[in-house]
Formats: C-alpha cells, sequence, structure tokens
C-alpha cells in the first residue's frame, strides 16, 4: 500500500497518523521541527501544547466533555495520552505538557506503519491522498501553497471573532426584533439601549481588562475589523455612531429610536445560538461575561462562544470542503485540525481523527464516514461545512450546535439528554460504518 501523507504533526496530525495507522495503512508523518518552529513552538516534540494545558471540562453537562467520551469511544489517541499524563484540575482535563507530548512522540515513533519525516513541506504532492493538518500558525510557504490550491478568497490569517450567547439565556422581553429602515425582514434581534446605559457601558467597556497581544500577532492586529473596546477607546459616542448606531431602528414598545442598540445575529438554522454584531475584543473572558452582561436583555447571558482577535490561519469550510473533510475539488485531498475553522486542542483532535478515518478509506476504494449531527462531532462538522455565516468564522463545540431535542426539558437535564442522545449515536454509527 502506498503511504497516506500527513501535513503537520500537531494534535490534528498525530491523531490522524494513529487512525490511519491502527487500521493497516501506511504513512508519512511530515513535521517542520526541529528544522524550524514557529513563533509559539519550543519542543521538538509532536502535539505540544503551546497556548494552555487545559483541554477543558469532562463534565457530562458540558459539550467539551461530550466530545471527549465521544473521542474516547472511537480510541482517540490524544484523549488516551491525555489521561495517562493527567494533572489535577477540578472537572477539567489538564496534562503534563511534556509528557504528554513526549508520549505521544514516542508511541508514533514505535509504529511500523508511520513514519516521521522532520522537515518542512512547502509544496504539496501532485498524487496520492494527503491530509492537511498544519495548524494556525502554517509557515508562510506552505500557506502560499494553500492559497494556489483554494483560491486566496478562500483561506483566512486571523480571526476577529464576536462572542455567540444562546438563545435560551436572552431575555427576549427587552428586545426586538427589525432590521434597519425594515430591510431583508426582522432579521436582527436588537438590544436597546437609552443614554445612561449607553454611558455606562462605554465606560466598563474601556475599564476592562485586556489581554496583551503576542509578538507574532502584533502584524494581524487591526488588519481588518477593530476591537469593540478601541472604538470604545477612541470617544464616548464613538459605538454610538459605530457598531451602535440606532438609526432605522424604532423600537415597536416604544415607538421610538433608542439612543443606542446592540444587533444579534441568528448563528445558526436551529436558531439556538446568536451573535453580538461587532463585538469582536481582545477583553479576557471574565471581563467579556461582567461587562456584555450590562447589555439589556443579556444579563444572564451564556456564552458559547468568546469574542477574540488573533492570528489563525484557517480555510473557508463551508465553501471548499464537504462533510467527510475532502477538498470538493479534489477528493484526495483532506484538511483537519484548526485549518477547519473550529477551536481549541479537542475540537482539533476530532477532525483530526475523522480525517484520518476518511483518508484511510479513501485509499481502500470505500465511501466516507460522517457522524450524524446530533453527535458532537458530527455537530462540528456540520457547522464548519454548513455554517451561513460570511465571512465564516471558527467555532469551538457548544450545545448551541447540537440540533435540539424534540422536548422541552430544564437546562441541564437537557444538557445530559443532549449527551446521552450523542453518545449513544456514535456508538451505532461506529457499529454501522465498522469502525
Amino acid at each position: 500500500m502506498e503511504h497516506i501523507v500527513v501535513i503537520g504533526g500537531g494534535l490534528a496530525g498525530c491523531e490522524a497518523a494513529w487512525q490511519i495507522a491502527k487500521r493497516g495503512g501506511k504513512v508519512f508523518l511530515f513535521e517542520i521541527k526541529p528544522g524550524g518552529y514557529s513563533s509559539a513552538h519550543r519542543s521538538p516534540f509532536l502535539a505540544e501544547l503551546v497556548c494552555s494545558n487545559s483541554l477543558k471540562s469532562e463534565s457530562p453537562e458540558n459539550a467539551s466533555g461530550i466530545l471527549k467520551e465521544e473521542l474516547l469511544l472511537l480510541d482517540s489517541l490524544i484523549l488516551r495520552v491525555a489521561r495517562e499524563t493527567r494533572v489535577p484540575a477540578g472537572d477539567s482535563l489538564a496534562v503534563d505538557r511534556e509528557a504528554f507530548s513526549e508520549r505521544i512522540t514516542r508511541f508514533l515513533e514505535g509504529l511500523k506503519e508511520v513514519e516521521i519525516i522532520r522537515e518542512e513541506v512547502k509544496t504539496l504532492p501532485k498524487d496520492g491522498i494527503v491530509l492537511v493538518t498544519t495548524g494556525p500558525l502554517t509557515s508562510e510557504a506552505f500557506s502560499d501553497e494553500i492559497r494556489k490550491l483554494t483560491g486566496a478568497q478562500h483561506l483566512y490569517f486571523y480571526d476577529a471573532i464576536s462572542p455567540i450567547v444562546t438563545a435560551e439565556s436572552i431575555d427576549f422581553s427587552k428586545t426586538f426584533k427589525a432590521s434597519r429602515y425594515g430591510k431583508g425582514g426582522d432579521d436582527y434581534l436588537n438590544c436597546p439601549m437609552d443614554e445612561e446605559e449607553y454611558y455606562r457601558f462605554v465606560e466598563a467597556l474601556c475599564l476592562a481588562e485586556k489581554l496583551p497581544l503576542k509578538d507574532f500577532e502584533r502584524r494581524y492586529f487591526f488588519e481588518g475589523c477593530l476591537p469593540v473596546e478601541e472604538l470604545a477607546g477612541r470617544g464616548k459616542d464613538t459605538l454610538a455612531y459605530g457598531p451602535l448606531r440606532p438609526v432605522g431602528l424604532r423600537d415597536p414598545k416604544t415607538r421610538i429610536t433608542p439612543f443606542a442598540v446592540v444587533q444579534l445575529r441568528q448563528e445558526n438554522r436551529y436558531a439556538t445560538l446568536f451573535n453580538l454584531v461587532g463585538f469582536q475584543t481582545r477583553l479576557r473572558q471574565g471581563e467579556q461575561g461582567r461587562v456584555f452582561r450590562m447589555i439589556p436583555g443579556l444579563e444572564k447571558a451564556e456564552f458559547a462562544r468568546w469574542g477574540s482577535i488573533h492570528r489563525n490561519t484557517f480555510v473557508d469550510s463551508p465553501r471548499i470542503l464537504t462533510p467527510s473533510l475532502q477538498l470538493k475539488d479534489r477528493p484526495d485531498i483532506f484538511f483537519a485540525g484548526q485549518m477547519t475553522g473550529v477551536e481549541g486542542y479537542v475540537e482539533s483532535t476530532a477532525m483530526g481523527l475523522l480525517a484520518g478515518i476518511n483518508g484511510y478509506l479513501r485509499k481502500m476504494g470505500k465511501k466516507p464516514a460522517t457522524p450524524p449531527p446530533t453527535t458532537a462531532i458530527g455537530a462540528l462538522i456540520h457547522y464548519i461545512t454548513h455554517s451561513p455565516v460570511v465571512p465564516f468564522q471558527p467555532m469551538n463545540i457548544n450545545f448551541g450546535l447540537f440540533p435540539p431535542l424534540e422536548q422541552k426539558v430544564k437546562n441541564r437535564e437537557r444538557k445530559l439528554l443532549i449527551g446521552e442522545r450523542a453518545v449513544n449515536d456514535v456508538e451505532e454509527w461506529k457499529e454501522r460504518e465498522g469502525l
């Protein structure tokens, strides 16, 4: 059997290599280190964790916990080693980062099906099965290659992300639906502010603690959308004349135009998630919760995704990828990891696992396998390949991505039932596909 090429030795690439090798496939795993390092990487080992040693919660009431349970059912190397090298962190899965990366490296080095090649890839192979798993800090040379492959308009180099809140946590009695001047129907959910509320909000926004810029992010900052706190700092009325301008919006309850309006946009077809339009930010997560809950209607907001602006490299997955993570125009090429538009280590691992399985199935002349959207992996896949948002923005796993339950139940019970359904559906899918 010819080798399947996996480009990138991060979590997604290592997981993909394992899923291919365990099925008897042969792998060339390319990793640029130690001959070259990104601005964030330091260790020569594979699967290096650079941002945090926490892989988030293992609780069944947390969407990340459900995703972990699914990965364990599918024999994930990353999750298995994470548990073997864990350190105390409450209900979160945190690891000894060096031990974690070293153990994964040694394990893959010991597999006869995997050959690790320590060199930079600058051009894609012209034929054969290829998995691109190079991550958010992909080298400039290989980024240019991906740009040529996908088209410049389908490759992004930074994130400017607004927070997303769950629909069930919004107080709809304080909001109204409308578009400016009635154009396009009632497409936005509007949170009206009076003058006092607006200036109190701006003051809190300006005083809130911000995340420092990393060196490798500085030249990407401000290329697109300015952070909402940066706009607020330019003058107390700047937001009222910018993203919070009330022009063309009349509150049907008061029959007047509010002093300012925060608009929320429906983020998915289930209407379970809403995006705070124009609220890309570098505020710390705790500060985002404190300040943004000052917005009328969001006093008890549950954040499915925090806002951020950071260096990233990802493709326009809804336009160019199939649900099996294949490139639509070249089905022998797969993408996985954060390159596909997922956020987080565990989410990246899940994409690597699925790309590895489907890369092997493609090699064997079999149909690809994609889990149903009722599962955590399937929900992520459905989001990144069907998101209607333009431009496409990355997402982490959260309960808003799952299809709603048929019955209405309270929040805690709802999460447990969604998790139970997800795990059952993964087990059925695994058996049905012979995985």
